[in-house]
C-alpha cells in the first residue's frame, strides 16, 4: 500500500513498529502532491523543507522510544487561516499577500507539541467567505458564463435543471481553482475546500479546517471524507483569522472517524489566550469509539427533508438510516420549525461580524498597502490609504460582506435586522436544547444536492448562500456536528450526512459515526485522478 494512503491510525501503528519512518511517509505525501497538485490545486503554500526537518526529528524520537503522541511524525496540513510563525498566512486574500505571522495559532502549537509534520497551507475562500472555494484570490479560474444575461441560468437552477458551464483557463501560470477530486469540473465545497481535497487525494493524512456556517461539513461531504464541526469554544481560535467571531470554530478533517478522534484529542481544550475558549472536562475521544449504539435515539428533523432535497441524496440518507437501525439505534421523527429562519438570521449576523472584523485590514499596520508602491508619485490622505488599499486587497465576496454588514449595523437598520436576528438565534438555540431532551443525536443532510459545477453559482450570491441551508442552523446553536460519507449518486458524486449532537456531545457523535464506518466502507473509497 502506498504510504500516503494510510490513515493516521495505520501510519501511527506502523511507525511504532518501526516498519516505516516519518521521513518515508512524508516523502510519499510530497510525491503524491507533485503528481496530482496541478490538477487538484489544494495548496497555497508548501513547506517541504520544514516537513522533512520535522520528520527527521520525529524519527529520532521514535528511535529513542520517546514519541510525543500517536500523531508524532504524521503529515498534516492547515487551512490557510491558521497562523504559522515565519510561514506566510494569506487567508486566500491579496490583502495578506506578504503577511508573515510573528506567532503561532494555538491549534498549530498543540499539533507541533504532539510531533506532527506540517505539509503546508491549503486553499480556502477568501477569509473563509464562501461555499465553494472559488472565492480564493490565489486559485481562481476564469469560467465564462454561457449566457450574456445570467437570469435564464438562475431560472434553470431554481427549477432544478442547471445547465453545465464549461471550465475556463486559470489566471496565472499553473494556477487554477481547487477542484473536486471525484469530478474535476466540480467544486470541492467551501470554505475548507483545500483541506477536503488534500485529504481526499492523500496529499496529507489529515487537515485542520474552520467551520463558520458549514465550511468543514459541506466540503467533507462533497469530497467523501470525514469532518467535525466542534462545539463553540472546544478548540481555541487564538491565532486563527476571523470571519465571524461568535460563529467560527476550528476542527479536524480526516479519512475516518477514528482519525478525527485522534486529532481532536490533541487540539481540544481550554486556552487562556482565547476568551471564547471554555474550560470543560474533556473525555478521551478515542477510547469511547467502540461502544455499542444499541438503544440510541436518532432524531430525523422533518424540516431538513423538504422538496429541495435531491432525490438521490434523500435515498442515500434513507439507506444510512437502515444501517443505524441494524446497529440497534431507533429513528425518531422530530421537528425544528425555526429552521426556516436560520439562513436569514445567520447571514445578517455573520456579515455584521465580518464587517467589524475586516476593519483591521487598513493598509497601515500590516498586509497589502498602496504605501508600498514605489511608483506612487502623489501624497495620500489617511482616507485615501484606507480606500485604495482595501479596494485593491479585498475580493468581491469580502466587499459584499462588508457592505451587507455595515448596512445592517447602521443607524435605523440595527433594530430591524441585527437585533431581530440575534433574537432568532437565541430561539433556535433553545429549540435544539429542547429536541436533545428527546433524542441523543440528529441525522440530517449536509447539502440539498451533491457537488455543483465550477461557476454554476458564482454569479448569483443568493444561490451560493442557499448551499448552506442545511448546515448554518448548527452554527447558530453552537453545537457539534459530524460529517461522514454515506454513498455516491448515479454519476459517482459523493453524498454525506451530518450527525448533530448537543453541546459538548462530540464523544457521542464520534461513537455513532464510528459504528457506521465499521459497518460500511464508503469512507474507504478513493477518487481516481485522471
Amino acid at each position: 500500500m502506498e504510504l500516503n494512503k494510510l490513515t493516521i491510525k495505520e501510519a501511527s501503528e506502523r511507525l511504532a513498529r518501526s516498519e516505516i519512518t516519518s521521513v518515508e511517509l512524508t516523502e510519499a505525501v510530497f510525491e503524491r502532491i507533485e503528481a496530482v497538485e496541478s490538477k487538484i490545486g489544494a495548496y497555497i503554500t508548501l513547506t517541504k523543507e520544514l516537513a522533512l526537518k520535522q520528520a527527521k526529528e520525529s524519527d529520532k524520537r521514535r528511535k529513542a522510544d520517546k514519541p510525543l503522541s500517536e500523531i508524532d511524525g504524521i503529515p498534516i496540513s492547515l487551512k490557510d487561516v491558521v497562523l504559522t510563525k515565519g510561514i506566510k498566512t494569506t487567508a486566500a486574500s491579496k490583502i495578506l499577500d506578504d503577511f508573515i505571522p510573528p506567532y503561532n495559532a494555538t491549534v498549530y502549537e498543540r499539533l507541533m507539541s504532539a510531533g506532527s509534520v506540517l505539509t503546508g497551507k491549503v486553499n480556502t475562500d477568501e477569509f473563509t467567505m464562501g461555499s465553494s472555494t472559488e472565492a480564493s484570490a490565489y486559485k481562481t479560474a476564469k469560467i465564462p458564463h454561457p449566457h450574456p444575461n445570467p437570469l435564464p441560468e438562475r431560472e434553470r437552477e431554481l427549477r432544478g435543471t442547471p445547465s453545465p458551464i464549461p471550465m475556463g483557463e486559470g489566471r496565472g501560470e499553473g494556477i487554477s481553482t481547487t477542484r473536486n477530486p471525484w469530478d474535476l469540473s466540480r467544486v470541492p465545497g467551501g470554505s475548507s475546500g483545500g483541506p477536503a481535497a488534500a485529504v481526499a487525494t492523500d496529499e496529507c493524512l489529515a487537515s485542520v479546517g474552520t467551520d463558520t456556517g458549514g465550511s468543514i461539513r459541506q466540503p467533507a461531504s462533497f469530497c467523501s471524507i470525514t469532518g467535525l464541526k466542534v462545539s463553540y469554544g472546544l478548540v481555541s481560535r487564538y491565532g486563527v483569522v476571523s470571519y465571524a467571531s461568535s460563529f467560527d470554530t476550528v476542527g479536524p478533517m480526516a479519512k475516518s472517524v477514528e482519525d478525527i478522534a485522534i486529532v481532536l484529542n490533541k487540539i481540544a481544550g481550554n486556552d487562556p489566550r482565547d476568551s471564547t475558549s471554555v474550560a470543560h472536562d474533556l473525555p478521551d475521544y478515542l477510547t469511547s469509539l467502540n461502544s455499542k449504539i444499541t438503544g440510541k435515539k436518532i432524531g430525523i428533523p422533518k424540516e431538513f427533508y423538504g422538496e429541495s432535497l435531491d432525490p438521490e441524496v434523500a435515498s442515500k440518507l434513507r439507506d444510512a438510516e437502515k444501517v443505524f437501525e441494524k446497529l440497534g439505534a431507533k429513528m425518531v421523527p422530530v421537528s425544528l420549525p425555526l429552521t426556516h429562519y436560520a439562513i436569514a438570521a445567520y447571514y445578517i449576523l455573520v456579515k455584521s461580524e465580518a464587517s467589524s472584523n475586516m476593519s483591521r485590514y487598513d493598509g497601515i499596520r500590516y498586509g497589502h498597502s498602496v504605501l508600498k508602491n514605489k511608483k506612487l508619485d502623489r501624497r495620500l490622505s489617511i482616507l485615501d490609504v484606507y480606500l485604495e488599499s482595501r479596494s485593491e486587497g479585498f475580493g468581491p465576496e469580502v466587499k459584499r460582506s462588508i457592505m451587507m454588514g455595515t448596512h445592517t449595523l447602521s443607524s435605523g437598520y440595527f433594530d430591524a435586522y441585527y437585533r431581530n436576528a440575534a433574537k432568532v438565534r437565541t430561539c433556535i438555540k433553545r429549540e435544539y436544547e429542547r429536541v436533545f431532551r428527546e433524542v441523543d443525536v440528529l441525522l440530517a443532510p449536509i447539502s440539498p444536492f451533491p457537488a455543483f459545477r465550477l461557476g454554476e453559482k458564482i454569479d448569483d450570491p443568493l444561490l451560493m448562500y442557499l448551499a448552506d441551508v442545511d448546515t448554518v442552523p448548527v452554527n447558530i446553536a453552537g453545537i457539534p456536528a459530524l460529517s461522514i460519507p454515506v454513498g455516491f449518486t448515479s454519476n459517482n458524486l459523493p453524498v454525506g450526512l451530518q450527525l448533530i449532537g448537543p453541546m459538548w456531545g462530540e464523544s457521542t457523535l464520534l461513537q455513532v459515526g464510528h459504528a457506521f464506518q465499521q459497518e460500511t466502507d464508503w469512507h474507504l473509497k478513493k477518487p481516481v485522478i485522471k
